[in-house]
């Protein structure tokens, strides 16, 4: 059987269209020609799982070896899916997981608080929020700034953002801040980058990021980090407050909620995986 009447996948009966890419539609069949008790093929199996003749098969092996989707044994000459491919899997895993294991551990912080709470992730200089929930008490303390899933604000005068911006490496940290234009937002904006610098480091130090008054007038926030099974920080989780809720100094305020915010996050980096080293 030759690559033009090779059989298509189930499902799609028509010709592909212009933005089909018929080379990333084979790639893609080999890979998932890795399954079940077929976790180790040669290139004459692999042809026949896809369709494909030998030398075709092996040229898109090949490059998948190349990016290390998959790898070669060296004695059998057989492959087998390589760790890209379980970097993808735990990414996927990650993404699904995140926003069912947080949805009830963040409502339960904003019922206990009686404050707005969010979770966001982080998007090169912008920290996007994925989850907001409100309290369901009847005196909730909660505000609205108009945020909801999929907005986004500037990391650096964000807690959340400061959070996510905190845990970078420095190479990437450096790339992000290269691209941003420190302007003022609020009446305590950070628009020095030594000083935004030492913000970060203070947040890695304590594991909280806090701004006041940086985003907007009157607005003040707390982060905490979430870690997924291998440590990374994935997201943040924070709780906001304004100064017409609670008039009071950001050390007062912080001793109210960062005992419950830590709690929260560290529950969530837990159902995730993670388990803190010490």
């Amino acid at each position: 059987m030759t690559a033009e009447n090779a059989p298509r996948p189930r499902g799609r009966t028509t010709e592909p269209s212009a933005s089909f890419s018929v080379s990333l539609e084979r790639g893609l069949r080999i890979l998932s020609a890795f399954a079940g008790d077929r976790s180790t093929l040669g290139i004459a199996d692999l042809a026949r799982a896809v369709g494909l003749n030998k030398s075709t098969t092996y040229r898109y092996v090949a490059t998948l070896t190349k990016l290390e989707y998959v790898q070669q044994d060296p004695e059998t000459r057989k492959y087998f899916l390589g760790p890209r491919v379980v970097d993808l899997g735990f990414a996927a895993i990650d993404s699904m997981e995140l926003p069912r294991v947080a949805a009830p551990l963040l409502q339960a912080l904003a019922d206990e608080t009686g404050f707005t709470v969010s979770m966001g992730l982080s998007d090169g200089p912008d920290v996007v929020y994925v989850d907001r929930r409100r309290s369901n008490r009847r005196s909730s303390l909660a505000m609205d700034l108009n945020l909801h899933a999929g907005s986004r604000l500037p990391a650096y005068c964000t807690s959340m953002g400061k959070v996510l911006l905190a845990y970078k490496d420095h190479a990437t940290l450096r790339q992000i801040l290269d691209r941003v234009d420190l302007a003022r937002r609020g009446p305590r904006t950070i628009t020095n980058r030594e000083q935004l610098m030492a913000a970060l480091a203070k947040v890695r130090q304590s594991g909280v990021a806090v701004n006041d008054e940086e985003l907007a007038p009157g607005l003040r926030s707390f982060a905490a980090p979430v870690h997924d099974r291998t440590g990374e920080v994935v997201a943040a989780v924070n709780i906001a407050v304004h100064l017409t809720i609670a008039p009071t100094s950001v050390d007062m305020l912080a001793g109210r909620v960062e005992p419950a915010l830590r709690r929260t996050a560290a529950e969530i980096s837990r159902r995730l995986g993670h388990r803190p080293t010490s």
